[in-house]
């Protein structure tokens, strides 16, 4: 069995061919700079939306990846809510659901300040406020005091992908990376994410949670690079889309003897596929911007308001009078009137296809 990369000396001593990476790490930053031109150019309540649009994907995507299925309009009110945005249709969320925030935001909107074993036992208390994981109790706001290991297949034929650092060694380990994420600035803050996220994975400091806190980790320090807490991409979204690739390099470069090129490579990849994902999405809120500019004396009520939102977001399926009742809980009748009404001032259109019932869509406005 190939030695894990921890098991050779000054192991933290990571390579790379630079070489290898120049142009797609110039991409990546040519990028950055693209989107944040991009967003400044939106206006405030455009920019705030794309930030919580961001910031909400990189909660539910990050969980996802770990299996855990978050509801989207919670984690969205409960960032709304903590961000102070004045979002249409707030509602309350589970604590669990709020621990996960308050890590995320904590990491996006602090990102200045040090990385302590303080503020990590924080996030991680954070992340599992009942002190358990599912029906199992673990070791709650501390390192790991047993030992890791990554294992999949069913009992009796469980396939190890993965030992982590023994347990006595945590501490000292975690002190080294600390150090190094604190007071190191020679690195371009881009690839210090890579890195970051790879050598914490590595060491596997607590008993669960480690990929949600690295991922926590990444966007702490992609904060750093642009130097603002407003993020307008989700690298948790991609991650998510990628996830067969991440866990492969992953357990490949485990077993390197010190030369990352492959993962950092891998990561810049991603978050530049994280980047053009998201132009998608600014221009859809630049249209919704648009849109509610142009229409910002326009009597519309709160029904109707949240319909033409859920339209702009990318409504599933067909939009039909009994989709309106359900979602805005109202009559058919009602439904059918707020819809009619909509006709009226040009904002929604019957569409050219036939049947017994009548489907809707947003008519193409022009800006005057």
């Amino acid at each position: 069995m190939a030695k894990y990369i921890y098991e050779h000396k000054n192991w933290t001593d990571f390579s790379w061919q630079f070489k290898a990476l120049n142009a797609v790490f110039g991409e990546v930053r040519l990028m950055q700079g693209k989107i944040i031109g991009q967003m400044n150019a939106l206006g405030f309540s455009a920019k705030e939306e794309a930030t919580l649009t961001a910031l909400t994907l990189d909660v539910v995507k990050s969980s996802e990846i770990e299996g855990d299925l978050l509801n989207y309009d919670q984690v969205r009110s409960s960032i709304a809510r903590r961000l102070g945005i004045n979002a249409a249709g707030l509602i309350p969320s589970n604590r669990y659901i709020e621990g996960v925030v308050e890590m995320m935001l904590d990491a996006t909107q602090r990102y200045a300040s040090p990385l302590t074993e303080k503020r990590l036992f924080g996030w991680h208390a954070a992340l599992f406020p009942t002190g358990y994981s599912g029906p199992y109790k673990i070791e709650v706001g501390r390192y790991r005091t047993g030992d890791m290991e990554i294992v999949s297949g069913a009992m009796g034929k469980e396939k190890v992908h993965y030992e982590a650092v023994t347990p006595g060694l945590v501490k000292a380990e975690m002190d080294k990376f600390l150090d190094w994420f604190n007071n190191d600035n020679t690195l371009d803050p881009v690839l210090k994410a890579a890195v970051a996220h790879f050598w914490f994975i590595i060491i596997h400091p607590f008993d669960d949670g480690n990929g949600r806190i690295g991922r926590a980790i990444t966007d702490m320090l992609l904060a750093r690079a642009e130097n603002s807490g407003e993020r307008f991409y989700s690298m948790s979204s991609q991650i998510l889309i990628e996830r067969k690739q991440y866990y492969n390099v992953l357990q490949k470069v485990q077993h390197s003897t010190g030369d990352i090129t492959e993962w950092i490579d891998w990561f810049l990849h991603c978050l530049k596929n994280a980047m053009l994902a998201t132009e998608n999405t600014t221009q859809k809120i630049l249209h919704k911007a648009e849109f509610w500019k142009l229409h910002e004396h326009t009597p519309i009520n709160e029904r109707q308001r949240l319909m033409l939102n859920k339209l702009f977001d990318g409504f599933e399926g067909k939009l039909q009078t009994s989709k309106w009742a359900k979602i805005t809980k109202t009559s058919s009748d009602t439904a059918l009137r707020d819809i009619k009404d909509l006709i009226e001032k040009g904002i929604l259109q019957q569409t050219n296809e036939g049947g017994r019932n009548a489907n809707y869509e947003l008519t193409d406005f022009e800006l005057e």
